[in-house]
This record gives C-alpha cells, sequence and structure tokens, in this order.
C-alpha cells in the first residue's frame, strides 16, 4: 500500500487498514503526520513505508504477539530477509567486549547470517561496524532499529556508521520521522530487533541492563538466546550469567553459534514457506537448475548464492526450501551443501 492509498483510506474507508485502532486514531487527530511521512518516502527511491499486509513486511516478525502497524525502512529492503541474528549489548561496554562483538558479528556476515541491532553506543556500534567490516558477496551485511524516527541520527557520534549500514543493509524504524529520541521508545523498539532475528546474542550484560529486554522478548517470541559469559568477578556480565543459567547458549567463539544454524536457516524458510504459501513440491516442479548450480559440495552461504544465482532473496529462500524437501540440499553451518549430482 502506497502513502497515497493510505491517505486515501484514512479518509474513507479506516476500518479496512492493517492498523490499530489506536494508531489510526493518532493519525486521524494528526494528518500532518500522513504528510510527513509522503514526503520523507519521496525524498529519496531507498525510503519504503511497509504495512503490515505488505508481502515484503519481514515474515518473522510477523509472528509476533504485537508486530508493528507501519515499518519506515531506509536502505536495502532485502536485507530484511534474509537469516539474521541480533547482537546487543552494554552501553557502557569493556575494550574486550567492544572488541569480541565486532570479531563475532564480522564473522556471522562471513557465514551469511545479517547482523541486527539498535546502533546504540557501545556493543551495538561494534556490531553494526563488525558487520561492515566483513566479506558479504550479496552487499547486505546488517539492520539497524532505532528507537527514534529513521530519518534521526542517535547517537549523533554515529552519523557515519547510520550511513553506512544504508549501503549495506538498511535502518528500520516503526515511529515516523521527525520523532526524537524518547526513553520509552528504546525498549519498545527491542521486540523488533528480536523480531526480526532467529536468535539473539548478549555480549556484557548488567542485571539491569536493557538489552536483557531483548533476550526476554527473544524467550517469549521462541527465539534462540545466546550469552556470552565474563568474570564472575564483575557486575558487567551477571545479566549474561544469569541468561545461561536459565537456558541460553554459552558462547566463546562463532562456532557455538554456526552450529545451531542448520535448525535456525530451517526455522526461517519454513516461516517464508508459510509466508508465500509454498506448496510441497511435485516431481515435476523442480530442480531449478540455475540455483542448484550456486550451490557447492562445500558450505555455501546464503548471500553467495543470491549473487551467483542472479535471483531474489525471496525467489532463493523459496527454491532453497524445495530443494532441501526433494533431497538435493541439505542446511549446514554456514549455509548450504549440494548432495546429489544432477
Amino acid at each position: 500500500m502506497s502513502l497515497q492509498e493510505l491517505r486515501h483510506a484514512l479518509e474513507s474507508r479506516p476500518e479496512d487498514l492493517p492498523l490499530s485502532a489506536q494508531m489510526i486514531e493518532k493519525i486521524s487527530l494528526n494528518p500532518q503526520k500522513v504528510d510527513i511521512a509522503l514526503s520523507w518516502l519521496e525524498s529519496d527511491p531507498q525510503h519504503v513505508i511497509l504495512t503490515i499486509d505488505d508481502p515484503t513486511y519481514p515474515p518473522l516478525l510477523k509472528q509476533i504477539t504485537d508486530p508493528p502497524s507501519l515499518l519506515f525502512v531506509k536502505g536495502n529492503l532485502d536485507t530484511l530477509m534474509l537469516p539474521a541474528l541480533a547482537v546487543v549489548g552494554s552501553r557502557a561496554a569493556t575494550p574486550a567486549g567492544l572488541k569480541l562483538s565486532y570479531q563475532l558479528s564480522q564473522s556471522l556476515v562471513e557465514n551469511g547470517v545479517i547482523v541486527c541491532s539498535g546502533m546504540a553506543a557501545g556493543i551495538d556500534g561494534a556490531a553494526h561496524s563488525g558487520a561492515l567490516a566483513a566479506r558479504s558477496v550479496s552487499g547486505n551485511k546488517t539492520i539497524a532499529v532505532t528507537g527514534t524516527g529513521v530519518d534521526i541520527v542517535y547517537p549523533k557520534r554515529h552519523n557515519t556508521l547510520y550511513q553506512d549500514i544504508q549501503q549495506s543493509g538498511c535502518v528500520v524504524s516503526e515511529f515516523w520521522p521527525n520523532v526524537g529520541p524518547f526513553a520509552g521508545n528504546f525498549p519498545k523498539r527491542n521486540r523488533i530487533i528480536s523480531g526480526l532475528s532467529l536468535g539473539t546474542l548478549v555480549i556484557e550484560a548488567s542485571r539491569r541492563s536493557g538489552s536483557l529486554i531483548t533476550a526476554r522478548l527473544a524467550m517469549e517470541q521462541n527465539r534462540d538466546v545466546f550469552a556470552v559469559p565474563g568474570s564472575t568477578l564483575s557486575s558487567q556480565s551477571q545479566g549474561c550469567h544469569d541468561l545461561i543459567k536459565q537456558g541460553a547458549k554459552l558462547v566463546d567463539c562463532v562456532e557455538d553459534i554456526l552450529e545451531e544454524l542448520p535448525l535456525i536457516f530451517d526455522h526461517h524458510l519454513e516461516e517464508v514457506k508459510k509466508q508465500h504459501h509454498i506448496k510441497e513440491p511435485q516431481e515435476c516442479d523442480l530442480p531449478f537448475a540455475s540455483l542448484l548450480a550456486s550451490v557447492g559440495y562445500e558450505a555455501t552461504a546464503i548471500d553467495a548464492i543470491v549473487e551467483h544465482s542472479g535471483n531474489t532473496i525471496d525467489q532463493v529462500l523459496e527454491q532453497l526450501l524445495e530443494l532441501e524437501l526433494q533431497g538435493s540440499i541439505a542446511s549446514v553451518a554456514g549455509g548450504y551443501v549440494r548432495l546429489k549430482r544432477s
């Protein structure tokens, strides 16, 4: 739905919109919001507004109990269709924590996993920076979910990071353009960080850390939770230790995450299958020769498959699912492998 259509619907048939009654009331009371959003949308071809009924709305985010009715996206929309892992943690991170966040995020992207975080100071910023430093064939590396309007840079020192993310991923917000930083909005955006991701990795979190909100939401959304342990003498890691006691997977290297990826990727593809109503393959439907040729007999990352096949991301995800169902490929740590020669 375009903003012009949204404006017309608000005036003539608001009850048909896929928006909450509260949001419709807010917009109706302040019609300037629609004009502001329309101006923002038309100012750049990489500006997108998604309603929840849009076919390109992230399928995993739609699964949570309270998905945002609108998403403002700045950058490459395709990034939202790739498997992602949230990386969150302390704003006042230690040098060791920052280094680990950077290194793990870089390794995740190089293994075909998008890094999703909140562009905050500390662990978030290091995660985005590490992701951007990774080698990625498709160019899709990271998603930043802001607690402000998508056009607002916060903190301001992340202006360069904000610009770079749009070139190698996207910035996302449920808040309308021009909405500045407000403390109550940051915990609210955490459900989007976890909701877009197949799992959440926590690096350095005290027991009062906001990143524990993201981890709790991930658990409620039935997503995987990972945590990096630290010194038992440091309050900086007490929240992570509590998560591990509650069942989060202990992580001290990227392999601890990658070995879970076959199950994670399977779950992601199942969600795409539901979203696009993919039927079980019939004998005549396969083998998607061009895509099959893009999968090697050693682990091939999803971004490499997308680049080599020349297909769109959603086509690749659908076809990978069907190829896996027929036994032509299998999901492994780091991507997919081909199982039989054609």
